[in-house]
């Protein structure tokens, strides 16, 4: 089941992985991907804003 936030920050380092299985068809190895475009921001950064932002407000 897909996971339900209630907050878009907290899913926020959850990218789901994707099995590539054209390119692996023919070849003994399991490949994955990383589908970063559905970050909230559609960044990879977002986990290195959303933890600057938690450090900043739990410091003051």
């Amino acid at each position: 089941m897909t996971p339900v936030y209630n907050d878009n920050s907290l899913s926020i380092g959850n990218t789901p992985l994707v099995k590539i299985n054209k390119i692996t068809r023919d070849i003994s190895a399991t490949i994955y991907a990383k589908v970063e475009g559905r970050n909230p921001a559609y960044s990879v950064k977002d986990r290195i804003a959303a933890s600057m932002i938690q450090e900043a407000e739990k410091d003051g």
